[in-house]
């Protein structure tokens, strides 16, 4: 499914107009079809890209007497079973679709259908007999949904560029949000980049009253991080054999489809075990991976020699510079809001050259959030024994050394890393997260925005904040920093990134180890299984021994990246003075011109590496001359 949208309330003639300028700009290419449908003066629209009953599946679906609606973004992965219970309560189906399922599950239990699905979704339920729409989304995000309240109208769709289509809801941008993308490189929910605008947060159920216009919202699941007390004492090969277990079983009910479906391969351990479990479950297993020309960004010895192991059947597009380069303009399209993660533009090449041969895809994501994977999760472990170090030491010996370091532009170079580390260290475990994965400090944030902004800041509180933990038990604190993975990072930039690369190519990407049962599995593990000493993914690896070669399991993480600092002093010098140039930044208000001058001149001139920062700015401009054009 492609995306959904609607409008509750107001006028109804100018609601069915505008639902159906909506549905024209969630324009993922090839859709399968489309439908618009008018209930109860409340008009809902779905485009589909059809991957189960591709004949009877078409949007919106309603029940028996035509009382209840719903349209779907996304798929429900266990409604062979919810159809087979709803059927033996007296329901009665007319399509062989998963999102038939939805409107008999609220026909069953109301809202509290959430806590009987295992899917990615994003979908409204329309009830006519009790005067009320239902928004809900999956667990961890996977799918998108935004909503407005605009006077008597609430008016939701999956893109946000949807509902820009109505001047209404054109309210300029929002300070707090914008301070927020120069701090994590993307806008966390609840929040969007314009005033008056949300997305709906994961795990949460929005009810609207059609008759007085209130709305309530409910979160139906949280997860619970640690090991509960009637687990203790599985021994380590025990845990093995769940993880893969429940790791094959999760794999299993996310390949129904009544299409073709492949895997992403990168190589890394996540994208080989979902590989690995698809070929333990039988058939020919398509693999697609991408290869760079440039030699520090390259895995793709590593998926080709994952896919001779297991056997895939598979195919690896190399990325030339001009290709990632000529996708730059079209970034503004491909985005929503801005996003500051550059790996979107070969997650996009990816998704597209996936396409031409399956509709479906299924990746790794999710894996270095639950398994403490990333490499900033040991680097909070060390920073704790580099504190202990006397401050003569740290201050007087290594930082000075640190920061005299040549300037490297690979990805992810030790200068780069360490400049961080050291720069971050010293902070609070959720300060010094930020400051390590995101791009402006608090203090670079204020020199960069204009005084107008920080104005528009004073009193306003930011929402990128980690929740406590359940029962009021304050968290580990390198489980607050999963936490703070799984809120922020997660849902906000790599699930973000694989639906908008993926849907603009018309490929249905599937996630897998985000599946209910994996992640239950996975939150519940104590974090010595994950993180230990400072090896990462310990329970995963161990579980995947004799599955995949020992040196896959074991080799450094790179990430996927494209060559930012090298091409902003090669072939986008020009066109990042151009976006970032005095006079226009002057004209638009949000930015400092003088400080912004400063980060483009010393990353020219080769002093500094300020690839994060300027990439951040330079994605925000694209997309805000965008946003401007209407």
């Amino acid at each position: 499914m492609c995306g959904i949208c609607g409008i509750a309330g107001g006028d109804p003639a100018r609601g069915l107009e505008l639902v159906g300028t909506m549905c024209r700009t969630m324009a993922h290419r090839g859709p399968d079809d489309e439908g618009i449908e008018q209930a109860g003066g409340v008009t809902l629209g779905a485009r589909r890209l059809s991957i189960i009953d591709l004949e009877g599946g078409h949007q919106p679906i309603h029940n028996e007497d035509s009382t209840v609606w719903v349209v779907q973004n996304g798929e429900i992965y266990n409604f062979p079973d919810l159809r087979e219970r709803l059927v033996a309560a007296g329901h009665t189906f007319i399509t062989k679709a998963d999102t038939e399922a939805l409107v008999h599950a609220y026909e069953e239990w109301g809202e509290d259908m959430v806590d009987h699905l295992n899917g990615m979704f994003a979908f409204a339920v329309l009830d006519l007999r009790r005067g009320r729409l239902l928004l809900a989304r999956d667990r961890m995000g996977i799918k998108p949904l935004h909503y407005a309240v605009d006077g008597g109208r609430l008016v939701f769709a999956s893109e946000l560029k949807a509902l820009l289509r109505d001047p209404a809801l054109r309210k300029g941008i929002d300070p707090v949000a914008l301070d927020e993308y120069l701090a994590l490189e993307f806008v966390p929910s609840p929040r969007s980049m314009i005033r008056g605008i949300k997305k709906l947060q994961p795990a949460h159920v929005l009810v609207w009253s059609l008759r007085d216009g209130s709305l309530r919202l409910r979160r139906y699941w949280t997860p619970t991080l640690g090991e509960p007390n009637e687990s203790r004492g599985t021994s380590l090969d025990g845990r093995c054999e769940e993880l893969r277990a429940v790791l094959l079983e999760s794999v299993r009910k996310e390949l129904i489809s009544d299409v073709p479906v492949g895997v992403f391969l990168s190589g890394g351990i996540d994208s080989s075990a979902v590989a690995a479990m698809m070929s333990r479950l039988g058939g020919d297993v398509k693999s697609f991976s991408v290869g760079f020309a440039d030699r520090s960004f390259d895995e793709s010895r590593y998926s080709r020699e994952v896919a001779r192991h297991l056997g895939t059947d598979h195919r690896e597009l190399t990325l030339e510079p001009s290709m990632l380069l000529d996708l730059i303009p079209r970034l503004p399209a491909l985005l929503d809001e801005p996003l500051g993660d550059a790996s979107i533009i070969p997650t996009y090449l990816l998704s597209a050259f996936t396409r031409r041969y399956v509709k479906v895809a299924l990746g790794g994501d999710g894996g270095d959030e639950l398994f403490a994977g990333y490499p900033t999760v040991a680097a909070h472990r060390l920073a704790t024994y580099y504190m202990k170090a006397p401050s003569a030491v740290r201050r007087g010996l290594v930082e000075p050394v640190v920061r005299r370091l040549p300037v490297s532009r690979d990805n992810l170079s030790f200068d780069f890393r360490a400049k961080r580390f050291v720069a971050g260290a010293a902070y609070p475990v959720a300060e010094r997260h930020a400051r390590w994965m995101g791009s402006f400090s608090s203090e670079e944030r204020s020199a960069v925005l204009s005084a107008e902004v920080r104005e528009g800041l004073v009193g306003m509180a930011g929402g990128a904040g980690v929740e406590g933990a359940p029962n009021g038990v304050p968290p580990d604190p390198l489980n607050e920093v999963l936490l703070m993975d799984m809120r922020l990072y997660l849902e906000n930039d790599i699930l973000v990134k694989l639906d908008r690369a993926s849907m603009m190519a018309s490929l249905e990407g599937r996630v897998p180890l985000l599946n209910n049962d994996f992640v239950e599995f996975a939150t519940r593990l104590p974090l010595n299984l994950k993180l230990r000493g400072l090896r990462s993914k310990f329970l995963l690896k161990r579980a995947l021994r004799g599955i995949l070669p020992a040196h896959i399991l074991n080799r450094r993480k790179k990430g996927f990246g494209i060559p930012v600092a090298h091409w902003f002093r090669g072939p986008l010098r020009e066109q990042l003075q151009s976006v970032l140039a005095p006079a226009r930044l002057r004209r638009e208000g949000l930015f400092d011109p003088e400080a912004v001058g400063r980060l483009v001149g010393d990353h020219l001139a080769g002093t500094r590496d300020n690839r994060k920062q300027l990439w951040t700015l330079f994605v925000f401009e694209l997309w805000y001359e965008g946003y401007q054009a209407g």
